[in-house]
């Protein structure tokens, strides 16, 4: 099972912005197998561009895999997605891992980017449906500019799709679409759920079954920044909308020893990459004490 990190908004403990180059190279220098991050224009926090930020990322590391943690497609034409998509496959040596979700929120930023709300889940579809072919050289007729045809150039190796969300029309996407599917804050009972209806999804779609991925909410040590069990509980019902019972059963918390044998039972479930998101200050301590774990396994 690898095992990664997302630096959600790359907030630095002082409030300002921390260098996505320096945050980029300590997860390598760590030993942890990949970097996430979020896909926002505007989210109340101070935030960098998810693919520029990657592609820093991607220049100045060699072996870590580099995500989106997911990229919201319908919030783009879908023609500037795939070119982006296909330059940063290009730079990151086909390390990228693409994470797809419908967002949606805030719709502050939707409005401020000219795309609605309504129908996003149609778009991110025909995104991904159109993807393939653009990163492939093909002439591609593009969903969203009337089908007009456009040939990419250079082309690029299509990156592994994880499709996020815990919805069934998520699920359904994955079968459809993914690579894997990547539900975020979930109990190991829905992950075994999940995996089940994606095997009928992916059987009916002629597909190989995808595999699973998980997000996990942790805050490792609140002596180091990290937020206390409770703190991080409170977050995720409150700003979140997670019930209070659900997010006390998900949030990994705790020394490395704890954190390995919660790390632990999502590889018995057959998770094969599990993206580590820390809360609190401290990032970068919470991040040693996380390789810690995964040198416990």
């Amino acid at each position: 099972m690898k095992i990664g990190v997302s630096h959600t908004t790359l907030t630095a403990p002082d409030g300002g912005i921390a260098d996505p180059v320096r945050v980029a190279r300590r997860v390598e220098a760590l030993g942890l197998d990949s970097l996430w991050v979020s896909d926002h224009l505007a989210w109340g926090t101070p935030i960098l561009d998810s693919t520029l930020t990657l592609t820093a990322a991607a220049a100045v590391t060699e072996r870590i895999e580099v995500g989106y943690c997911v990229m919201q497609l319908a919030l783009r034409p879908i023609a500037w997605a795939a070119k982006q998509i296909g330059t940063l496959q290009r730079i990151s040596g086909e390390r990228l891992q693409l994470g797809v979700g419908v967002g949606g929120h805030p719709p502050e930023e939707w409005a401020a980017a000219g795309r609605s709300t309504t129908d996003r889940g149609r778009r991110t579809d025909d995104a991904l449906r159109a993807l393939p072919r653009l990163l492939s050289g093909q002439a591609t007729p593009v969903p969203d500019a009337g089908d007009a045809p456009l040939t990419l150039s250079p082309p690029a190796p299509m990156p592994r799709v994880w499709i996020g969300g815990g919805s069934p029309a998520a699920l359904r996407r994955a079968a459809r679409f993914g690579d894997a599917w990547l539900p975020a804050a979930v109990t190991l009972d829905q992950v075994a759920d999940g995996r089940e209806r994606l095997r009928e999804l992916s059987r009916a779609e002629g597909r190989p079954t995808p595999g699973v991925g998980v997000s996990v909410f942790a805050t490792l040590d609140s002596h180091l920044g990290g937020m206390s069990h409770d703190a991080l509980v409170d977050l995720c019902a409150g700003g979140f909308g997670m019930p209070r019972e659900h997010a006390d059963r998900v949030v990994v918390s705790g020394k490395p020893g704890q954190v390995a044998e919660r790390l632990a039972a999502h590889a018995d479930a057959g998770v094969e990459h599990v993206i580590v998101v820390p809360f609190g200050h401290g990032w970068e301590q919470q991040c040693e004490l996380l390789a810690e774990a995964v040198a416990l396994l």
